[in-house]
C-alpha cells in the first residue's frame, strides 16, 4: 500500500526538515506534535497538529499528546481484516502509514553524575515508545522509523517504489524498533534501581532478584579464544566505569578477544597502586609489577621480573607514557599498552610497532565501583568487584620475629600484586618489585616452588605472598630454605597454628591480614 499519512514527533530533530520535504514532495500528509510540529511549520512545510487530528489538546506540559484511540487505532487497525476497517470508519479514526518517532534522551540526560531524579524521571518517554510499538507490531501496514540513518534509504526507495516500502524494509525497521526500546528500558531499569532501590552499585547488601542489562556492540571480532570459536566485544549501556569499553585504541591492529581479558587484567592490577607502578600480564595473570619513582625505571623493574614472560606480553602504566619509557617498551615484543596517557614523542616511537595496540584511558583514575558478570552454562554469576587490598585493622603479626619496615612495605606490595594473580598464587617480591611469581596451580605448594624458581639467585631476604590461606606449613619450609625472610597471607586455616609454629622455627615473620583474594 502507498504511504499516505505520516506522524512525526522527534527528540533528534537532527535532519528531520529535510526528510520531511522529501515526504510532502510525494504527497503524503504529516502530522506532528508539539515542538517538532513547530519547527516543520517555520520552514514552511504544511502540518496537522495532533490536537487536530484527536480532538484533545496537549496536556500535563506535555506529558499527554499521542496517547489516544485517534492515533493507536490509526497504527494498529489491520488493513487486511473488514472488521477494522469498519471500526475506524464507524468512529472517524483516520489511518496513519508510517511513524517517524525518536526518544527522549534519556541516556544522553543521565550520563551527568550531578543529574537530579526528578530531571531524569521527565525524560522516560512514555507517548513515544508507545507509537513505535504499536507501529512495530503492525509492520506489515506501517512503516516505523527511529533513527535518522534510515532517512535518505526509505526517501529513496519511495522514490523508486511510487510511494511504497518493501516488506523486507518493513521487517528490518520493526526490529530496529523493539531492540531500541528494549535498550532504552533497560538503561532507565538500571538507573531508576541504582538511584531509588540502591541496587547494582553495591549499595545494598542483598543482591537484586531480576538483573537488567542492555548491551551494545562495539566490535565484531575475527575469532574468540581460538580460532573456531565466534565473538563480539560488548559496551554495558549506562555503565559508566572507566575500563577498556571506554579506553581509545590510538594505534594497532584489531584487538583480540585474549587481548581484551589482559588489557582488563592489567589495569585493575597497575589500578592498586599510587606510585608510579608498572604490571606485564600474560594469560591473565601478572608476570612482573613494580613501583619506582618514575614510570620508566617501574616499566623495567616489572620486566625484569621475567623477561620471558613478558614477550608477547600486555603492558598496564599508571602514568603518562614518556619518550624514555616508549624506547624500552619498543625494544620487546608487547601485543598492547594501556595508560592514561601517552606524549607526543612516545606516540612517534610507539606508532612505528605496526603490531602493538596503544590503548589510551584518560579515565584511568575516576572512582571505579559496580559489579563484575561472569558467564556460566545458561546463567551468569554475579558479585561485587574485588576493589579492596586489605583492611589496615585486620592486618596481624602473628610470628614471634616481627617484619622490619622494609619487610612489611614489600610484604603490603607482594599482598597487592597477589591479588590480582590467577589462584592458587605466589608471589614473591622485594620493596616496589617482583622477583618471582607463580600463578594459576592446583596446588600452593607448587604455585610456591614455580615462583622459587622464576626468583632464581635474587631470592634472598625477599618476601613472599599468598593469595589465599596456606593449609599445611610445607610453604614456609620451602620459602625458608631458599632465604624468605617474611611471609603475608590471610591465615583462617585449622592448621594456622602449625604454620605459625614453622615460621618461628625458621625465624621467619609471618602476617595474617584476615582476608582472601582467590582469583579464578
Amino acid at each position: 500500500m502507498k504511504i499516505k499519512r505520516a506522524l512525526i514527533s522527534v527528540s533528534d530533530k537532527e535532519g528531520i526538515v529535510d526528510f520531511v520535504k522529501g515526504l510532502t514532495r510525494l504527497g503524503i500528509e504529516i502530522i506532528s506534535t508539539g515542538g517538532t510540529a513547530k519547527i516543520l511549520a517555520e520552514k514552511g512545510i504544511k502540518v496537522i497538529s495532533i490536537s487536530d487530528v484527536t480532538g484533545f489538546p496537549e496536556i500535563l506540559d506535555g506529558r499527554v499528546k499521542t496517547l489516544h484511540p485517534k492515533v493507536h487505532g490509526g497504527l494498529l487497525a489491520r488493513r487486511d481484516i473488514p472488521a477494522h476497517m469498519d471500526a475506524v470508519k464507524e468512529l472517524g479514526i483516520g489511518l496513519i502509514d508510517m511513524v517517524v518517532v525518536n526518544l527522549y534522551p534519556f541516556e544522553k540526560v543521565t550520563k551527568d553524575p550531578k543529574v537530579s531524579l526528578a530531571e531524569a524521571i521527565e525524560n522516560i518517554d512514555i507517548g513515544g515508545p508507545s507509537m513505535l510499538r504499536s507501529a512495530a507490531k503492525n509492520f506489515t501496514d506501517v512503516v516505523v522509523i527511529i533513527d535518522p540513518k534510515y532517512y535518505e534509504m526509505i526517501l529513496q526507495e519511495l522514490k523508486e517504489h511510487n510511494g511504497k516500502i518493501s516488506l523486507e524494509m518493513r521487517q528490518r525497521l520493526a526490529v530496529e524498533v523493539f531492540r531500541n526500546t528494549f535498550r532504552y528500558d533497560g538503561i532507565i531499569a538500571r538507573f531508576l534501581s541504582q538511584k531509588m532501590l540502591g541496587e547494582e552499585g553495591g549499595k545494598k547488601e542483598g543482591m537484586p532478584e531480576i538483573l537488567k542489562f542492555t548491551f551494545e556492540k562495539i566490535q565484531e571480532m575475527r575469532y574468540g579464544e581460538n580460532p573456531h570459536q565466534k565473538a563480539s566485544f560488548y559496551r554495558q549501556l549506562g555503565n559508566s566505569y572507566p575500563g577498556i569499553p571506554q579506553a581509545k585504541k590510538l594505534h594497532g591492529k584489531e584487538l583480540s578477544y585474549n587481548n581484551i581479558l589482559d588489557l582488563d587484567s592489567v589495569l585493575e592490577s597497575v589500578r592498586e597502586f599510587k606510585e608510579p607502578a608498572a604490571v606485564v600480564m600474560k594469560h591473565n595473570s601478572p608476570c612482573g609489577a613494580s613501583v619506582s619513582t618514575n614510570i620508566y625505571r617501574a616499566y623495567i623493574l616489572a620486566r625484569k621480573t621475567d623477561p620471558v614472560s613478558a614477550f608477547g606480553g600486555i603492558v598496564g602504566l599508571n602514568r603518562q607514557v614518556d619518550k624514555k619509557t616508549a624506547k624500552e617498551i619498543s625494544r620487546t615484543f608487547i601485543e598492547a599498552v594501556v595508560a592514561p596517557s601517552y606524549s607526543k614523542a612516545a606516540l612517534k616511537i610507539l606508532t612505528k610497532k605496526k603490531g602493538i595496540r596503544l590503548m589510551d584511558l584518560p579515565a584511568f583514575n575516576k572512582k571505579r565501583d559496580g559489579f563484575y558478570i561472569r558467564g556460566v552454562g545458561g546463567g551468569i554469576l554475579y558479585q561485587e568487584i574485588d576493589l579492596i587490598s586489605h583492611d589496615e585493622k585486620k592486618i596481624k603479626v602473628v610470628s614471634k620475629r616481627k617484619p622490619t619496615k622494609k619487610e612489611m612495605e614489600a610484604l603490603l606490595f607482594a599482598w597487592k600484586v597477589a591479588k590480582n594473580v590467577k589462584s592458587n598464587a605466589i608471589v614473591i617480591a622485594k620493596p616496589g618489585r617482583t622477583i618471582g611469581i607463580g600463578a594459576g596451580q592446583m596446588s600452593r605448594i607448587d604455585a610456591c616452588k614455580i615462583a622459587l624458581m622464576k626468583a632464581s639467585e635474587k631470592v634472598k631476604g625477599a618476601v613472599l605472598a599468598s593469595d589465599a590461606f596456606t593449609p599445611f606449613s610445607d610453604v614456609v619450609k620451602w620459602a625458608s630454605r631458599y632465604g624468605i625472610k617474611a611471609m603475608i597471607q590471610p591465615g583462617g586455616s585449622v592448621r594456622d597454628e602449625e604454620v605459625i609454629k614453622e615460621a618461628d622455627k625458621q625465624k621467619m615473620a609471618l602476617v595474617f591480614t584476615g582476608m582472601r583474594h582467590f582469583r579464578h
